[in-house]
């Protein structure tokens, strides 16, 4: 089966809704906070270029950023930008 990914943060309601979304179709899926995991964060950022949560992947393919055409944006701090 097809491995779903969720990358996203506790304070956008973007991702909350994505979260009820997929638990609603009883899809199994991983989740990734990207404000508190760094290579989570890289990891989304070398896969759609943006800092647009939430970010819906499955087997490594970027399946739809954002929701519903609205999404969060993942403000770095100044020393993470510099790296």
């Amino acid at each position: 089966m097809a491995k779903l990914e969720l990358y996203g943060t506790a304070a956008c309601p973007y991702t909350q809704d994505m979260r009820e979304w997929l638990e609603w179709n009883d899809r199994d899926f991983a989740e990734y906070d990207v404000e508190a995991d760094a290579v989570a964060l890289e990891r989304m950022q070398a896969s759609t270029g943006q800092n647009t949560v939430p970010v819906l992947m499955e087997d490594d393919r970027v399946l739809q950023i954002g929701w519903q055409g609205r999404g969060c944006v993942v403000y770095m701090k100044r020393d993470e930008q510099d790296k």
